[in-house]
Formats: structure tokens, C-alpha cells, sequence
């Protein structure tokens, strides 16, 4: 009896020594969150569907360490109490190793801590504001940071429109507009323009016709508007109908179909800085359009071409590391000082923040077509 104890002994020592793990192996499980729906769900299908089409392509090839990629998304509906649970459900029930989310940075800095605490990776295509990768070391980022989108912007109000007075239009409610309107007003006046109104709204608002019907008063040669374009659109519509003619623009906030749709001729003529063009002539760009415009039916917005970039990022540290042990991801990411993706090819800071182009992109005739690009 003693005998057939050890034996039984040995054999689960064995068999959670060896067996369990080659089980485990079959699969690397990474989380993914997005606004899927709620006021902003074009950004978060435009992610899902970036970062689903880099798994597929990558467990096409094989998967990665010979293991397959097992990407569980959750819908956070653009509400920071649901981001936080989709995050804690990922790390503590799925056992994630990673997670690429937070798509706004007021999602991105709910899941951060959560991540950091939890010593998993977070990794975010879209969230710009600075505040993002301080969480800690186990954050990073493939997309540029607010100071130098709100620097681009003001820097191509000034100078290539010649702007010398501006309006700014802040949702006070986003960290994301905070951050992207303070980059710009103390860029805009540092080259010698000047702030003739800063005005404020919450997400959500529908009239914006006392903050409008200001700025207009004060006739300024351009109005920064850097929120999200389910906002913009009905602040362009109102602006036009109250005789605003100057050019408006903003962030890659406001890089959705949608816009175009629901604010038609109003946004005629504004300008907008985005991560990413469809336009560009580089062969892993045009072959990325091309796979994704058969998959999905639609050409790729900067959405999904970011957090395609994320996922492709994050594969190539789980690769490099050797493991699916999200401490050594993270080294390995860490050690990752360049990086080509379809958004560009970018180094990093020692804050995990990348260094890489901008694109200022032009609403014409109905259509966004790119512009000019402006290198940091």
C-alpha cells in the first residue's frame, strides 16, 4: 500500500511537472479591451479588428514559441468602471500575460495600475496622454505622445495656415483633450500666437452654442477642438450654422467615419494630426490596407493600423523573451529600441514612449486625404 502511494506521489509530481505545462503551452492566452460599444464603438471595433487580424496572422505562421495566441476581448461600453473589471476578469480569471487596450488614455490610465500591480503587460496603440507609461514599468506604447501632436498642430496652424489668433474647445472631462489642448495653447503662443478663447465642454454635451457663439465674437484665424468626433461633429454643425467659416482642427480623436457622415460639409476644409495614413506608398502599409480592406470590407483607419502595430509589438517581445512569463516580456519590450510597424517605424524613450512621425491629414470633398508629414 505504502509502495503504490510513493508511485501515486511520483506520478502527480510528474505530471504537474511536465504535463501540465506542455498543456499549458498550447495556448498563450492576451487580453484585449475595447470600447465596442457606447459613444465611442468605432474605435474600439476599428482596434478589435487591428489586433484580431495580427493574432490570425501570426497563428497562421505557426503561433508564436510554437504556441498558439488565444485573444480574449472584452467590451468596457467607454465606461472606466468596466475597463477596470474587464481588467481584473483577464488577469485573475484568464490569466492573461499581457493585455493591448485602452484605447482612450482615461481607459489606459483605469487598466494601467491594474496591470502594473498585477506585474502583467499593457500595451496601448492609441492612449496619448503623457501621464500613461508613469503608471509604471510594465506599460508601454506604439503611438505618439499629446505634447507632440498638440505642438504639430499648433506649430501647422501658425505656419502653414497662418494663423495668428486661435480658439481652443476643451472637453474637460477627457484627459485625453486636457492633455492635447495644453500641448498646443503653450506651443501656439510660445511661436507668437495668441489664445483669444479657451472654452470648455463635457463628453456627452449636445449644444455648444454659448461657447461658439463666443469664440466667433472674438474672430479667431483657427479653432482647436481636440476631443473625440462623436463631440466634434455636432460642435462643426453648430459652428457653421452660426457663420464660423475659419478652419477648424484637432487630434486622431477625431479619426472616424462617422465624422465624416454626421458632420458632411461642415467639416469641409479642417485638418486633423493622425498616427497613420492609407495613402502611404510603403509596401507593409499598402499590403496591410489591401489584407485588411478584403477582410473587413472597409480600408483601415489609424485605429486599427495601431493597435495592429501594438499586437505585432507585444508578439515580437513574447518572441524575444524566449517565454510567456510576462516579467520577461516585459525585459524584453524594454529592450526593443526600435520598432517597424504600418504606423511607421519608431525608437523608444526610456519611458516606453515612441519617437516617430506625424501625419496632418485634410477633409476634402468628402473624403480625408493626406496632407503633409511631420517628422519629431
Amino acid at each position: 500500500m505504502k509502495r503504490f502511494v510513493k508511485i501515486l506521489i511520483i506520478a502527480l509530481v510528474i505530471f504537474s511537472l511536465f504535463v501540465l505545462p506542455l498543456q499549458a503551452a498550447g495556448t498563450i492566452k492576451i487580453g484585449g479591451i475595447f470600447p465596442i460599444t457606447g459613444p465611442v464603438a468605432t474605435f474600439g471595433i476599428s482596434c478589435a479588428n487591428g489586433a484580431k487580424m495580427a493574432v490570425e496572422e501570426a497563428n497562421a505562421k505557426g503561433g508564436v514559441l510554437g504556441s498558439k495566441i488565444e485573444l480574449i476581448i472584452e467590451d468596457d461600453q467607454y465606461k472606466l468602471e468596466e475597463a477596470a473589471n474587464a481588467a481584473r476578469k483577464l488577469i485573475e480569471r484568464d490569466k492573461v500575460v499581457a493585455i493591448v487596450g485602452g484605447v482612450t488614455s482615461s481607459e489606459a490610465l483605469t487598466i494601467g495600475p491594474i496591470a502594473q500591480s498585477s506585474k502583467v503587460v499593457l500595451v496601448t496603440g492609441t492612449a496619448t496622454n503623457p501621464k500613461v507609461t508613469q503608471v509604471g514599468d510594465f506599460i508601454f506604447r506604439v503611438c505618439f505622445l499629446d505634447d507632440f501632436q498638440g505642438e504639430v498642430m499648433a506649430n501647422f496652424a501658425y505656419k502653414n495656415l497662418k494663423a495668428k489668433t486661435a480658439a481652443v474647445l476643451t472637453a474637460v472631462t477627457s484627459d485625453y483633450s486636457k492633455g492635447l489642448a495644453d500641448a498646443f495653447k503653450k506651443k501656439f503662443t510660445a511661436i507668437g500666437g495668441k489664445i483669444v478663447a479657451d472654452e470648455s465642454y463635457s463628453e456627452g454635451d449636445t449644444d455648444f452654442r454659448a461657447q461658439l457663439t463666443k469664440i466667433k465674437a472674438l474672430k479667431p484665424d483657427f479653432v482647436f477642438v481636440p476631443g473625440y468626433y462623436s463631440d466634434v461633429a455636432p460642435i462643426l454643425n453648430q459652428a457653421r450654422e452660426l457663420g464660423i467659416t475659419v478652419p477648424f482642427g484637432g487630434g486622431d480623436g477625431w479619426d472616424s467615419p462617422e465624422l465624416l457622415k454626421q458632420a458632411a460639409k461642415a467639416a469641409e476644409g479642417c485638418f486633423y494630426s493622425n498616427h497613420f495614413t492609407p495613402d502611404a506608398k510603403d509596401l507593409l502599409v499598402q499590403t496591410f490596407v489591401k489584407n485588411y480592406t478584403k477582410k473587413y470590407g472597409m480600408a483601415p483607419d489609424a485605429l486599427a493600423a495601431l493597435k495592429y502595430d501594438a499586437m505585432k509589438f507585444l508578439l515580437e517581445g513574447i518572441k524575444k523573451a524566449g517565454s510567456a512569463d510576462p516579467v520577461k516580456i516585459k525585459e524584453a519590450l524594454a529592450s526593443m529600441k526600435t520598432f517597424r510597424g504600418v504606423t511607421g517605424s519608431m525608437t523608444f524613450d526610456a519611458n516606453r514612449n515612441p519617437i516617430k512621425s506625424a501625419f496632418i491629414l485634410q477633409i476634402k470633398d468628402g473624403k480625408v486625404v493626406y496632407y503633409t508629414t511631420v517628422k519629431p
